[in-house]
């Protein structure tokens, strides 16, 4: 009887094993590559990593569109009001104002992840959705829209996302009202795209955003937030780092192994 037992289980963690490998891993790459010896990949990376690619369409204010090589459509700062194609199966979403929330999204969107907590507790979001593992890093934000006196913040108002799909470490910075500290810097972990609010005024001010994009040192970078923008001020700003790429199309494709080799701000001009 012994044997027999013994057998059955070592059948089952037989059929098991092949299923557990199969899961992808709960935790996030992007911190682990950052915390790596430098030019260090991991394992799991390298195999994502290939010719899987993501495109990412920008459809306005602080909404960008990023379908996932899965299938998988994700919608930044969602409020409804900038729309592309088919409705998106996540959102994400900031309180800053009502262009960057919905309380009553489409019912037919399955995930809807706000930036903001409950009860004064900051919002804790760290779950794989198909083929993205979806994080954020909370940051405060000003209680009145508008007011740019840094005083009377909310705690953990705002959320910057960070979505892990296909080797690539995208970071959205939602609406951000102050500068990153150390702690921010490694909790976000290495990106190799993130999107920016380049205002100037409504989030921060351009040497400030401008600063925080040359230490997180992006591969790509994605400006947002962009009605009224001096783009040529923050090109001047940031373009002694970064290249320019200026294009007249709201949507382009990026794999890893893509990746400019020279950290390059692309301008989607299409919108």
């Amino acid at each position: 009887m012994r044997r027999l037992v013994s057998a059955a289980l070592a059948l089952l963690g037989a059929l098991l094993s092949p299923a557990l490998a199969q899961q992808p891993p709960q935790r996030s790459e992007c911190l682990a590559m950052a915390n790596a010896v430098p030019r260090a990949m991991p394992a799991a990376f390298r195999q994502a990593a290939g010719s899987a690619e993501v495109q990412i369409t920008y459809a306005g204010h602080s909404t960008y569109f990023i379908d996932t090589p899965g299938g998988l459509r994700i919608a930044t700062d969602y409020s409804g009001a900038y729309q592309v194609g088919r409705l998106p199966d996540v959102v994400t979403m900031n309180r800053a104002h009502s262009t960057h929330y919905s309380l009553f999204p489409d019912k037919r969107i399955p995930h809807v992840l706000h930036g903001w907590g409950e009860d004064g507790k900051p919002a804790m979001v760290s779950e794989r959705i198909g083929d993205t593992f979806i994080r954020n890093v909370t940051t405060d934000i000003r209680r009145y829209f508008g007011d740019d006196s840094g005083t009377d913040m909310i705690r953990d108002g705002n959320s910057i996302f960070i979505f892990e799909v296909a080797g690539l470490c995208i970071g959205h910075l939602g609406h951000l009202h102050h500068k990153l500290d150390e702690s921010h810097f490694a909790q976000i972990g290495r990106l190799d795209i993130v999107m920016v609010p380049i205002d100037g005024t409504y989030t921060m001010s351009l040497d400030g955003v401008s600063e925080i994009t040359r230490r997180l040192r992006a591969s790509v970078v994605l400006p947002m937030h962009r009605f009224a923008t001096p783009l040529d001020e923050f090109m001047r700003l940031i373009g002694r780092q970064f290249e320019i790429d200026r294009r007249s199309e709201r949507s382009f494709r990026m794999s890893r192994d893509a990746l400019p080799t020279t950290p390059t701000v692309i301008i989607l001009d299409g919108v």
